[in-house]
């Protein structure tokens, strides 16, 4: 079934009695030629370009919640490609590619709004950095503009640019390709274009450990529904990669961290971008609802609690007062956290892990939800040809082992 405006219009007439379920809800079968672990939007996308690109549709996706329920449905929606190294930026860009077509291609509405991205300087050193990065952006192929301080102010009206703020605006630069993107929406589409395409999308279903054949290889995984075998294992599990890892017996260089995020109550369109403040570590957004949409660094605890705490949202909510004053008597409607997987050079694994058979997607830190279209489309290719993608094969987790790392903390944009 097609999803178009004329579909809509006749099933109004009718009633909406003729739509049907986005995807099955399938019962486990005994083997498939690979298995997904985890519902999210890498691990649903993973599954789509099996079935799309290489023709794997016997596959299987294991959430142990519900589908979109971890971190993918909770982030703050920000897309964008404004990375330092060429090897992010060509994995980073691939994605936002990936994205820009990719309500057409599920005909499913993501909701992509490519509003743009703004990165503040507050100090001269601010300012080198961000013409530095701004720099590598251009030499990379992406998109970016500098700004001086009129400039941002004429994009960013309501923010406080005057000589007199705390965090006085100097400059900075802009991505205009960069924006949000409907989270859950993301989810539900790849969800609907897999099964579409034969993939089998199974709830409720915790992976609890893994089977082995007598050459050490995976054969398999046992669940709380039984035992699924299959050679080929992909695992997009974010925050509880190392969980999974320690299952199989073992260890990843991931640190797990709650990365609070806050909504505010609807208020009038004011802010047409996503901005971020170098200065605070702050990024601010308004959604289609018009709520405010905000965001900080990460909790200083590694946890895996999704509840946040106390002095991150004190630390959001001034940061926020302070460089949008208007904002100041806005009532905050909801708080939420997501667990983000972070290693030491903030840049993601993916490809093989120690154990033959099974392939990682993991490490995304606080950058992952930007990155599912690309996080999808390289597990799916190294799941079905045994290869890692070209995109992939700097992020391998070999690179710890030869130091050969791929830093990118400054470049995010965020403290971690």
């Amino acid at each position: 079934m097609s999803y178009s405006a004329l579909r809509l219009l006749v099933e109004g007439l009718r009633g909406h009695d003729g739509w049907r379920k986005a995807w099955r809800a399938a019962e486990p079968r005994a083997r498939y030629d690979a298995i997904v672990i985890g519902g999210g939007g890498h691990g649903l996308a993973t599954a789509y370009y099996l079935a799309k690109n290489h023709g794997l549709a016997n596959v299987a996706v294991l959430e142990k919640g519900w589908i979109g329920g971890g971190n993918t449905g909770r982030n703050t929606t920000v897309i964008r490609s404004n990375y330092y190294y060429p090897e992010s930026a060509r994995l980073y860009d691939f994605s936002l590619k990936l994205y820009e077509k990719l309500g057409r291609e599920l005909n499913y509405n993501i909701m992509l709004s490519q509003r743009g991205m703004v990165t503040l300087a507050h100090s001269r050193h601010d300012m080198d950095a961000a013409a530095r990065w701004a720099g590598a952006m251009e030499a990379n192929g992406v998109d970016v503009e500098l700004l001086d301080r009129d400039a941002v102010s004429r994009l960013v009206p309501a923010l406080d640019c005057s000589p007199s703020a705390r965090f006085p605006v100097v400059g900075g630069f802009r991505q205009q390709r960069a924006g949000t993107a409907r989270h859950d929406a993301v989810a539900w589409g790849y969800a609907r274009a897999a099964d579409r395409l034969g993939v089998d999308i199974i709830e409720n279903c915790e992976v609890t450990g893994f089977l082995t054949d007598a050459g050490g290889a995976v054969s398999g995984v046992m669940t709380n529904r039984g035992t699924i075998r299959s050679g080929r294992v992909g695992m997009a599990v974010a925050g509880h990669s190392s969980a999974l890892a320690k299952m199989a017996g073992f260890r990843l260089p991931i640190t797990s961290y709650a990365l609070q995020a806050f909504v505010s109550e609807p208020i009038k369109p004011f802010l047409d971008t996503v901005v971020l403040s170098l200065a605070t570590g702050v990024y601010v957004s308004q959604s289609d609802k018009g709520g405010i949409v905000m965001g900080g660094g990460l909790d200083q605890h590694a946890s895996y609690a999704q509840r946040g705490n106390a002095p991150v949202m004190t630390a959001v909510m001034a940061a926020v007062a302070d460089q949008f004053p208007r904002l100041r008597r806005v009532r905050l409607l909801r708080q939420w956290a997501g667990i983000v997987d972070v290693v030491h050079d903030s840049s993601p694994i993916l490809g093989c892990s120690p154990m033959r058979g099974l392939y990682l997607n993991c490490g995304w830190g606080t950058g992952g939800f930007k990155a599912i279209p690309v996080g999808g489309w390289v597990l799916a290719h190294h799941l079905a040809t045994g290869r890692p993608h070209e995109l992939a094969e700097p992020f391998g987790l070999s690179r710890f082992a030869t130091g050969s790392l791929i830093d990118e903390a400054a470049a995010s944009g965020i403290a971690h």
